[in-house]
């Protein structure tokens, strides 16, 4: 595989699945598991950085390609939040109950509320590299098939964009659950060099979106958030031995160091910031959805149809900017937090600007 330069650097899954062992309650003999998650902009190279991972190391890795199992319609319309999110739930419940497989020594069953379409392509995805057996790619049960040789650790390779702290942390949550390894590997690319290879693949994401995407990513911080630690950065060029061996010494140092259940305070700090960060996220969109329903239906009795049309998306616009804004903030300082006012006062500045829209 590509050789890689490596440089320092919203809720847990939904019910979890049934027969539930725990971390510890696995039988003699099941698999030690870690979660590794690349990060990085579309063409940065953590595909080929996953396939030289399940290559060269001495572990069995399985990749778990999200452009391969998602359907091309949520990825390509990252602003469909709610669709987006939720396809993205279901991988990582399905991603679960494999890392449940794996640790109990016990078949790879279909959750319940992950069915058709994406556990059909999950399954297809372990099938085709050789972790699983299966009758049919809709199987109700499959027989995990380790390779032969492998002792007893296992890495499943995230390959994803993963630009939001937000969704590496739902990662983190499902480590700290089953108590396994957890790291992370972000892929530096400089922006130019992602846009020519973004437009040598079979499906490019449109320029507009990489472009947001490079403005938005947030880089994994492990100085700011404890449960990043094992983190680094890695790059796609100017490789040498010894870069390439720091991944490894990553990858087994935190096969070796599984997350534990609030191993300290700053854990636990950790994990209450980010709690409140997506509840005021929550709470905020909702406001702002009350006010513009409000104000359409106000407008409704004295603007033309089409002068509703372009109200309607100017208002959802400047919620969305509001709520980006919000999400890496910007918006409001920590002390708003603190106070509990954020809510309110996302919700004033979008009136303030709300107001000049419609008197422009």
């Amino acid at each position: 595989g590509r050789g890689y330069t490596a440089g320092n650097a919203n809720t847990p899954t939904s019910q979890p699945p049934r027969a539930m062992a725990g971390p510890s309650s696995g039988p003699p003999g099941a698999a030690r598991v870690g979660l590794c998650v690349l990060c990085g902009l579309p063409g940065a190279g953590k595909s080929s950085l996953a396939r030289s991972l399940t290559n060269s190391t001495a572990w069995d890795c399985a990749r778990i390609s999200y452009d391969d199992i998602i359907p091309e319609d949520a990825l390509l319309s990252p602003r469909e939040m709610p669709c987006w999110k939720w396809y993205r739930q279901q991988l990582l419940t399905c991603i679960e109950h494999f890392v449940l497989a794996l640790t109990t020594s016990s078949l790879l069953c279909a959750p319940e509320e992950v069915k058709g379409t994406m556990w059909q392509s999950f399954v297809r995805t372990l099938e085709e590299q050789g972790f699983i057996s299966s009758d049919s790619p809709c199987a109700e049960a499959c027989q995990l098939q380790l390779k032969p040789g492998a002792g007893s650790s296992f890495y499943l390779v995230l390959d994803d964009n993963f630009y939001y702290q937000s969704m590496r942390y739902q990662v983190y949550q499902l480590a700290r659950k089953y108590s396994l390894g957890f790291c992370q590997l972000f892929v530096d690319c400089s922006l130019e060099s992602c846009l020519q290879r973004n437009q040598r693949r079979d499906r490019p994401v449109a320029k507009g979106t990489m472009l947001l995407m490079a403005e938005k990513i947030e880089r994994p911080n492990p100085e700011k958030n404890f449960w990043e630690k094992n983190s680094i950065t890695v790059r796609s060029e100017g490789a040498t031995r010894e870069h390439n061996l720091k991944v490894n010494e990553l990858l087994l140092l935190a096969l070796e160091n599984p997350v534990k259940e609030f191993q300290d305070n700053a854990d636990q700090k950790d994990a209450d910031r980010m709690v409140t960060a997506a509840s005021v996220l929550h709470q905020a969109d909702q406001a702002l959805r009350k006010i513009i329903s409000e104000t359409m239906r106000m407008a409704k009795d004295n603007a033309p149809e089409r002068e509703m049309k372009a109200l309607a998306q100017e208002l959802s616009k400047l919620k969305s900017q509001l709520l980006e804004d919000l999400r890496h903030g910007t918006v409001v300082d920590q002390m708003s937090l603190q106070k509990g006012t954020a809510v309110q006062d996302t919700v004033t500045l979008f009136q303030q600007k709300k107001y000049r829209l419609m008197h422009e």
